[in-house]
């Protein structure tokens, strides 16, 4: 297994899709929990959703491409940019 961060930034204006299609996203990334060490939405600047974060404890890259392509807000097209990156965790608890 390996691990990797996968950062979704919304699409400006996007807070009512993503809030739309909520419901079905966690239900993707509880049905998805053994695969997800850490996960959360980011905030920009004045506290306000702006976008997604996970690490992703899977077999390769091709399987983090396949959470996130399979993600319902990737579906929805909630996010305007996707980051994709190794990750090694180097300082506190083991993940």
């Amino acid at each position: 297994m390996a691990l990797f961060v996968l950062m979704c930034l919304d699409k400006p204006d996007a807070l009512e899709l993503r809030m739309a299609t909520r419901e079905r996203h966690l239900a993707y990334v509880r049905d998805n929990a053994s695969k997800v060490k850490v996960a959360g939405p980011m905030f920009d600047d004045a506290e306000q959703m702006a976008g997604s974060f996970f690490i992703l404890d899977v077999a390769d890259k091709a399987a983090a491409e396949a959470f996130s392509a399979a993600d319902p807000y990737t579906q929805a097209g909630v996010f305007g940019t996707i980051t994709l990156r190794p990750f090694k965790a180097t300082f506190g608890q083991p993940l």
